[in-house]
């Protein structure tokens, strides 16, 4: 089904995009571009038009016309046939890690025996493999280096191909917590970690958020609780204090920037969502506290379930491709896959679509849409 429909939706997706993508190249002696509809989906909640023409003028949709028209009337202008597809706009996928497509003791190593410029080569295959796929814009939550906010300003600039990104730069943690890349190095490695992401304390918590703005980001990422994929064994609970986590919201406030918070444990969540968070990403254990905070502060939910299909597929290629203290977080995962969902979209909370690719494979995030329909 996955592959159907990004078959289906590539071509039209690339001509939604010429303004974030390297389609804006292509769009500059093209103008107009004329797309024939087989079939149309561009009215949320109703059926999906037959035969229709999109007409784009400048990377932009200027209008909607039932039937094929004649492209005649548009004289220079590209027309692109898709009158045997079933067309859709581009769709967001909201959590994604372009940098990279592995994790365990594969992305382990991988970190620490390649160069940002490898990595920046990766972010650009996988932002590649998104578009294809149908996403023209993702939220990039947490990178390394810069390399995702260079690539951001590359695809606007329409220098290489790719979805509009609006990104995280570095996630912001707290010693020892999720995000600590020095977690599970020997302290020699763990020494020349650069961690510039990491805070302690009000003031420090405050700094890390300036850093983050300072290096141009468009959108602020915590983590509050622990993670699966952290090589400690310190569970998913809340991992950082209310001031901290008040600090760091606050501060993104000041900067008009929104706050996505990485957080499984209910302690983590209702933590968060108390001090302004926008999203929760994850959001594991869901309790009812969590809920109607959810409903008050009309904040979303990112359930991100393709990780677990991430974490299968590993694992089915190598029994130990984690670390045992990662293995049971993630068997313990696996074991309540769509549960916070399960209760959270009956009660109204609202929802976002998110994958967390990266974790799960770049290309496949619509995936997603299967697990979603399964657990809500």
């Amino acid at each position: 089904m996955t592959a159907r429909l990004a078959h289906s939706l590539c071509l039209f997706v690339l001509a939604l995009s010429f303004a974030a993508t390297g389609g804006a190249a292509q769009a500059e002696s093209s103008a107009v571009v004329v797309v024939h509809a087989g079939r149309l989906l561009d009215r949320p909640g109703q059926p999906p038009r037959g035969a229709s023409t999109v007409l784009i003028r400048n990377g932009k949709v200027e209008a909607i016309r039932d039937g094929f028209l004649n492209a005649a009337s548009y004289p220079g202008a590209q027309v692109i046939d898709l009158r045997d597809k079933f067309v859709l706009p581009g769709l967001i996928d909201s959590h994604v890690h372009l940098e990279s497509d592995r994790a365990g003791q594969e992305g382990l190593i991988e970190g620490l025996t390649n160069s940002p410029a490898y990595f920046a080569y990766e972010a650009a295959v996988n932002a590649r493999k998104t578009l294809a796929a149908g996403f023209t814009t993702v939220r990039n939550l947490g990178d390394s280096n810069g390399v995702t906010l260079a690539l951001r300003d590359a695809i606007a600039a329409g220098k290489v191909p790719g979805p509009r990104i609006v990104d995280a730069g570095n996630g912001i943690s707290t010693t020892s917590g999720h995000g600590d890349s020095s977690l599970g190095l020997s302290p020699e490695l763990a020494e020349h970690a650069h961690q510039e992401n990491l805070c302690d304390g009000v003031e420090s918590c405050r700094h890390a958020v300036r850093l983050q703005i300072r290096r141009g980001v468009d959108v602020i990422k915590i983590m509050t609780t622990g993670g699966v994929n952290s090589r400690i064994g310190a569970g998913l609970g809340r991992q950082m204090f209310d001031d901290e986590a008040k600090a760091l919201i606050e501060t993104a406030h000041l900067y008009g920037k929104k706050v996505a918070v990485h957080a499984h444990g209910a302690d983590g969540i209702n933590l968060a969502l108390r001090n302004g968070a926008d999203s929760i990403e994850h959001g594991t254990l869901l309790d009812e506290e969590g809920i109607k905070l959810f409903l008050k502060t009309g904040a979303y939910y990112v359930p991100t379930l393709s990780t677990v299909n991430g974490y299968l597929e590993r694992i089915a290629k190598d029994p130990n491709a984690y670390p045992p203290e990662v293995r049971a977080k993630i068997d313990w995962r696996i074991s309540i896959t769509g549960q916070a969902l399960e209760k959270a979209f009956p009660r109204g909370v609202k929802i976002a679509f998110g994958t967390d690719a990266g974790v799960s494979k770049h290309g496949r995030n619509a995936d997603e849409f299967e697990l979603m329909v399964k657990h809500g």
